[in-house]
């Protein structure tokens, strides 16, 4: 008996306490974006180059710390944008995070003070993002220009693209909190997967599978699972009719084997879950509009950036999630 109202007690501290910790997470990323909107629209009004570029650069440069090894984790503030220790403060400073003005620019380093503090420190995010802004080649405030800026700072093309679709995403809905998923394929459509990723395959020279194939009738819709931009879209001599889709969290969502498209989606639209974006077929293995070479089915893959190259990860354990999720919601609903 004693056992039993000691179990119901925990129970109920469970759940009044959870909802608590939920709360709290969502003030403390509330408080994070309003930090991080302030910053970009402080970078705004000394470039007049639109706040979501300033976010689009500090998401991609998120991401990219997130994946890689070499660049050390901010331990302060709330931007990511990276500035090499030796860049800020002089490659011959004995001093390697120097914050004293006088020896930053006598040993040629690009350190600043950007709230005018007497310090140019690289953990302090306002001299962070002047030292940024000054570092980087100003052509003018539009598109084209902001594209050629980034082409001269980061020397990459896709790095360039990723960021002019993380801003694309940022413009349209006037915000930072952009979260959510959807299950590729409707909950109420009769389809079946498992994992496949890693699997061999020949067609195209011997390589291994880099996604799940989720097979369902011919003109299933598709959906987009997340929210993002069109990136890709066309056809592709191994995956046919296909769509890619770059999420804020650099994802590339890979559609392939469509049997067409939603006639209303192009090429550099912005899209969120669960919209249509196409139709389950069996295209591809051949030269355009080759179909009918293997049962239909959604071959869904994503793929990884790190601000060098480009590789794929099992999806399956995300598109479980994804239905589960679904299902959940439209029993709710």
């Amino acid at each position: 008996m004693v056992l039993k109202k000691i179990i119901v007690l925990f129970c109920m501290v469970v759940i009044f306490i959870t909802p608590s910790f939920a709360g709290a997470e969502e003030i403390d990323q509330a408080k994070l974006d309003l930090e991080r909107m302030s910053l970009y629209k402080k970078g705004e009004a000394l470039t007049f180059i639109p706040w979501y570029y300033f976010a689009a650069i500090d998401t991609y440069e998120r991401n990219v710390r997130s994946v890689r090894n070499d660049i050390p984790k901010r331990e302060k503030g709330v931007l990511s944008i990276y500035i090499k220790p030796e860049d800020w403060s002089g490659l011959v400073n004995p001093v390697k995070e120097d914050s004293y003005l006088p020896t930053i620019h006598l040993f040629g380093g690009i350190g600043m003070d950007g709230n005018n503090d007497g310090k140019a420190s690289i953990q302090d995010d306002e001299d962070l993002l002047f030292a940024f802004i000054h570092r980087l080649h100003f052509y003018g405030p539009s598109r084209q220009y902001i594209r050629m800026m980034l082409w001269d700072y980061y020397q990459r093309a896709i790095t360039v693209d990723i960021i002019d679709e993380y801003a694309r995403i940022y413009q349209y809905y006037g915000k930072l909190n952009i979260t959510g998923n959807a299950f590729p394929l409707p909950i109420r459509s009769e389809h079946s997967y498992r994992s496949t990723w890693g699997a061999p395959r020949s067609f195209g020279g011997r390589r291994v599978h880099e996604g799940t194939d989720i097979f369902a009738n011919y003109g299933t819709p598709v959906r987009a699972t997340c929210y993002g931009v069109i990136e890709t879209k066309g056809w592709n001599r191994i995956g046919g009719w296909r769509i890619g889709i770059r999420d804020l969290n650099n994802n590339y969502h890979y559609y392939a084997h469509l049997g067409g498209f939603n006639k209303e989606i192009l090429k550099g639209q912005v899209v969120e879950p669960g919209t249509i974006i196409g139709y389950v077929g069996s295209t591809g293995y051949g030269p355009p509009g080759t179909s009918g070479k293997f049962p239909p089915h959604l071959h869904y893959g994503i793929y990884k950036d790190n601000g060098y190259s480009e590789w794929s990860y099992d999806p399956f354990p995300r598109l479980r999630l994804w239905e589960r999720q679904d299902r959940l919601a439209r029993r709710s609903s």
